[in-house]
């Protein structure tokens, strides 16, 4: 009895579709190659992309090709070659901190490629984009910064008021 892998016409309709949600909704995707990498260390890595709230699929890259057409990513087409992985999060840094982290790890792991809001990104610029801080972090500092000269003139005043004397009548 033979084993077919390869998916038939509506197998490869419904995944291209699935694929095609997520990147509709994506701000990020990044292409990894994950060559020699063991099953175990895959899985783990599933786990920790599904906590992040990434998307992370091995796909066909005819596939992933179709996937992204006419959309913001469509420039990443030329670098979908060879046994890639695919990250793909709604959230601007989480696919490229999830796949960085790995890659710390897992020197097997080969980030290729990624996109940010259509914007082609090499290896290099996917690292630097994973090493941003997350959005709570980013607004803390923003609230800290607009806070800072509210609270120096308001230091500035008390102190004016508390050096002046009483005027006598």
């Amino acid at each position: 009895m033979e084993v077919s892998l390869s998916l038939n016409l509506q197998e490869k309709q419904a995944v291209v579709a699935e694929v095609s949600a997520r990147v509709a909704q994506a701000q990020t995707i990044v292409l990894a190659e994950y060559r020699g990498i063991q099953v175990g260390d895959i899985t783990r890595l599933r786990a920790d992309a599904r906590k992040s709230g990434v998307y992370f699929h091995v796909l066909k890259n005819t596939l992933a090709r179709r996937a992204v057409q006419g959309t913001p990513f469509e420039s990443l087409a030329d670098k979908m070659v060879g046994p890639l992985m695919y990250s793909i999060s709604a959230d601007a840094v989480a696919a490229a901190k999830v796949v960085h982290e790995f890659a710390k790890t897992n020197d097997k792991l080969v980030v290729k490629a990624g996109s940010y809001n259509g914007k082609m990104l090499d290896a290099a610029g996917v690292n630097a984009l994973a090493s941003v801080p997350p959005k709570e972090v980013l607004m803390a500092q923003l609230c800290g910064l607009l806070q800072s000269p509210i609270s120096c003139l308001a230091r500035a005043l008390g102190a004016v008021a508390g050096k002046k004397e009483p005027v006598a009548a």
